[in-house]
């Protein structure tokens, strides 16, 4: 397919916003949000009006196009609503993970810079604790009424202080219902996400309009009207907001919003709104299989999941849970949606009962996938560990050596690509131009991901290369974990690396620590303020207390002798 073709694909398939205010005109009627924490239902046009009176609002609070405003909030609904708000503005939405605290939080919002930011009641204290050190004073705060969910009478009567000046969300919901009418290019920013760097702070990446059409352009045409996408993964995360939430509107679908996931109300939530296709991190399958297996467990609408990283127990999950597909791949927040594949989990007998099934049939899912040229294999025989599927039509995906070369099939390498269009990857890492230049080298873009191919063309993850941890469903670098335990006034210095993780496919985290000369330091002394300092999914599972690390003769630790001396440890 010539860029011709893919020009005309993506101009077919029109900006996020646009889409929206069309499913608001021709489908007013139509489902988009059911916000399940408050059983709460919104229609394409009531969700449109409400985010045209907060997009006027922000206007006249001097928001305008180009501008970044930063999100620090768990509440989903008020994350879209936002979210949409921003973007019907030409703002730049700017998500802070809600878990974040401290110098996380002042860092992410000081290299930001936001003209305003938005949060929600109870985050007044992370807030005044670093007020000295923010390039902004204007806060739009959620205030839940005591009849909502997320109501906390311990936390209701918290207020920022000065210079801080609030502004009530509620008072943005009320004004001019009219599309605001800014005009948008798909080269325009859309929104400046962070990602985890394995020897420095985040990054922020800067994506524009097209990059969305890009990492939601095969999964938008997976969906059908009628389906619905059950969404309980942060705002923060690509995940949550695009893969489920942007490709939804995109296609005139449904959402399901929860707040959080959780294992023993999964099934119940997906029977109450109908779900028929899902995102399941790794953490989460283990904890849906560990329940009692009931005669009834294939009863539900769920038919497509896409699971990451594939399990071994794929199969085992869809045959006890009635899947018919299983949808894997390989995307990142600089690049998209890269590889692309579909497990046929119905071949041998299983799959959705009929009477439950809702959108594509088995068949036009097969025709779909040709179009796209995916590859559907069956769910029933062995799948190598790591299978992706193969590379999308906006990337020329290669695996390299360390020295930008092309590897043979089977050779284990760096995943890296070059965009087919303009602005399909991120414009940039904001503010840090040094870092885009190096990870563009040689004109690919360098994914820090270890991987191979085969001679079919189809891509197997091996491994993070570099100093990433993944915990949670949360991508973590070693220097983000050893730059908060370093600011501890009787530490000198600290190690941080992954192990495999007790449960599942991710890891813990490990961290050795050498003590000032002259300071005394133990793990019982140490956890309370790593629980002050740190979000739970970032403190260590474990550590270590050593008179010193090893060190190459330029000063770099050795980590790798670090984890061998845990590893031999631990196995006794």
């Amino acid at each position: 397919m010539d860029t011709r073709e893919l020009n005309e694909k993506l101009a077919a398939m029109g900006l996020i916003v646009e889409k929206v205010e069309q499913w608001a005109a021709t489908r007013p009627d139509k489902l988009f949000i059911y916000y399940g924490e408050e059983d709460a239902s919104y229609t394409y046009a009531q969700f449109n009006r409400l985010a045209n009176c907060v997009a006027h609002n922000l206007r006249g609070m001097g928001v305008s196009k180009g501008d970044r405003v930063s999100l620090f909030l768990r509440n989903p609904w008020v994350t879209v609503l936002s979210m949409y708000a921003l973007w019907k503005l030409g703002a730049v939405f700017c998500p802070i993970n809600f878990l974040y605290k401290g110098r996380l939080l002042s860092y992410q919002l000081s290299d930001t810079g936001p003209k305003l930011l938005i949060t929600e009641s109870g985050r007044e204290p992370l807030l005044n604790q670093i007020k000295d050190e923010l390039p902004f004073t204007r806060v739009v705060i959620h205030r839940p009424t005591p009849e909502e969910h997320d109501y906390n009478p311990d936390t209701a009567g918290l207020r920022l202080e000065p210079p801080f000046e609030e502004i009530a969300f509620a008072d943005l919901l009320e004004g001019n219902p009219s599309n605001p009418g800014v005009e948008l290019n798909f080269w325009d920013t859309a929104n400046i996400v962070y990602t985890s760097g394995t020897t420095g702070p985040p990054k922020g990446v800067v994506q524009s309009f097209r990059w969305m059409q890009n990492y939601c352009y095969y999964g938008v045409r997976m969906l059908h009207p009628d389906d619905v996408a059950y969404c309980d993964l942060p705002m923060y995360h690509i995940g949550g907001a695009f893969s489920l939430v942007g490709r939804a509107a995109w296609r005139g679908c449904t959402v399901s919003l929860w707040d959080r996931f959780s294992a023993s109300d999964f099934w119940r939530r997906v029977k109450v709104s109908g779900a028929s296709v899902a995102l399941l991190l790794d953490v989460m399958m283990p904890w849906l299989l560990k329940a009692e297996p009931r005669p009834d467990d294939r009863e539900n609408t769920l038919r497509r999941v896409h699971m990451q990283p594939l399990p071994e127990y794929h199969h085992v999950f869809a045959q006890r849970f009635g899947l018919d597909f299983v949808n894997v791949g390989y995307g990142a927040t600089e690049v998209g949606y890269v590889c692309a594949g579909i497990i046929d989990e119905s071949v041998n007998g299983g799959g959705t009962p009929p009477e439950f099934a809702k959108g594509y049939s088995k068949e036009e899912v097969y025709q779909v996938a040709q179009e796209l040229g995916m590859p559907i294999i069956p769910g029933h025989k062995e799948i190598p560990k790591g299978y992706m599927g193969n590379a999308c039509m906006l990337h020329q995906v290669a695996i390299l050596d360390e020295h930008d070369q092309e590897l043979e099939p089977g050779q284990y390498g760096q995943i890296c690509l070059r965009p087919r269009l303009p602005y399909v990857l991120l414009n940039e890492y904001f503010n840090k131009p040094e870092a885009t230049v190096a990870t563009n080298r040689n004109f690919w873009f360098h994914t820090g991901d270890g991987a191979r191919y085969d001679d079919q063309g189809m891509f197997y993850f091996v491994d993070r290369m570099g100093g990433f941890i993944r915990v949670k469903g949360e991508n973590i670098s070693s220097f983000q974990v050893e730059d908060v335990i370093n600011t501890h006034p009787k530490v000198r210095m600290s190690a941080a690396f992954p192990v495999p993780a007790s449960e599942g496919l991710e890891d813990d985290i490990v961290v050795y620590i050498v003590v000032d000369e002259g300071h005394e330091l133990c793990e019982e002394d140490l956890r309370p303020w790593l629980d002050r300092e740190m979000p739970a999914y970032m403190r260590p599972r474990h550590l270590r207390f050593v008179e010193s690390l090893p060190q190459t003769p330029t000063y770099k630790v050795e980590k790798y002798k670090l984890k061998e001396m845990f590893l031999a440890e631990s196995n006794g």
